[in-house]
């Protein structure tokens, strides 16, 4: 039941997101804050992750090509797949609630705590428009950061093929052209834009209705983190099985 509460809870705290809007003037400079810190301050840690994962994706399925019929293109083949249908979209959302999560849960739980949300509903202002609604908008902008991450993640695996000495250059871009199929890339950032909606959320939720003190606040956001990774995880099944089932 308590799990039915929260769920019940959380459909009535995106429905009050959108109630009462906060003047432009206010939330142009909200938005434009959460895009700096939500988005281009974690461009850094994906582009990192997404560099080296492409190149053990590269090297692993070389080293499993033992076959001398098996041409040498699938290596650029299974890294295109990899990252574009599962890698980018997400292994890199499941970190992005854990960097991006914690933020908004810690933020909102410490205004929780001081009581700053108290004094936003007491000056007649939608707390929830206020402090969740920039985020869901900056995290409209987070497709942008996963076609960096597809296209860092097979650069990271023709360095790690080519120079590695596993295949040509020219393999592998035969292997990235071999049987491409567009839409996956619209089945990514589909997948990316839900997957976004989800870490703006469900952290905000955890902050917003948390009760006690910082520790508290620990605890909220390491929940959080559990919580929209499950949803995740789940949701790529479902989103799976009906774009591409």
């Amino acid at each position: 039941m308590n799990y039915l509460a929260s769920i019940g809870s959380y459909s009535i705290m995106v429905r009050e997101v959108f109630k009462k809007p906060t003047k432009w003037r206010i939330m142009k400079s909200l938005i434009l804050k959460e895009i700096d810190e939500l988005i281009y301050g974690s461009l850094g840690i994906i582009v990192f992750i997404s560099f080296f994962i492409g190149a053990v994706v590269a090297i692993q399925t070389a080293l499993n090509l033992t076959n001398p019929i098996i041409p040498r293109n699938l290596i650029g083949f299974a890294t295109r797949q990899s990252v574009i249908l599962e890698f980018a979209p997400t292994f890199v959302s499941i970190i992005m609630a854990g960097k991006v999560g914690s933020y908004i849960t810690s933020s909102i739980g410490t205004m929780r705590v001081t009581e700053q949300i108290d004094a936003l509903e007491v000056m007649g202002v939608n707390s929830l428009n206020y402090l969740v609604f920039p985020k869901i908008i900056a995290m409209l902008f987070y497709p942008f950061a996963i076609a960096i991450s597809m296209y860092v993640g097979i650069f990271g695996g023709w360095i790690a093929g080519v120079f590695g000495g596993f295949l040509t250059s020219a393999d592998f871009v035969s292997g990235l052209q071999t049987d491409f199929v567009p839409f996956h890339i619209a089945y990514a950032f589909i997948k990316t834009l839900i997957f976004s909606f989800i870490i703006a959320t469900i952290p905000s939720f955890h902050g917003y209705y948390m009760k006690g003190g910082a520790l508290e606040v620990g605890k909220a956001s390491t929940t959080a983190f559990v919580w929209t990774s499950v949803v995740i995880i789940i949701l790529n099944y479902l989103l799976t099985q009906l774009l591409l089932g």
